[in-house]
């Protein structure tokens, strides 16, 4: 057999195991905290946000900037996690190599 048939087949190996990890990946969360646990994010490894909950303690009417920073701390920490997760798993994948394009 070929050398660029030996390459097709296992690009497109690599290509459903890509799909099956993104689909795994869009259904595992993480979550970041803020505000000793006031403020909670669920991400998706596939870098979306599932959920946000605020705690009643947390609402403070005349600090709202402060509510907005643990919002952003929070969903940052969710995503980070995400993304390592991702990569992690995508470069089971790909063993490493580096795919122009995929993450």
């Amino acid at each position: 057999m070929s050398s660029i048939g030996k390459l097709m087949r296992q690009a497109t190996r690599i290509q459903q195991q890509m799909e099956r990890v993104q689909q795994e990946l869009a259904a595992k969360t993480v979550e970041g905290t803020a505000g000793g646990g006031t403020v909670r994010v669920t991400a998706r490894c596939d870098q979306s946000i599932a959920s946000i909950k605020i705690s009643p303690e947390a609402l403070n009417p005349s600090d709202v900037g402060f509510l907005e920073e643990l919002i952003v701390t929070a969903a940052n920490q969710a995503l980070a996690s995400a993304k390592e997760i991702s990569t992690k798993e995508m470069n089971s994948v790909t063993q490493g190599i580096a795919i122009p394009g995929l993450m």
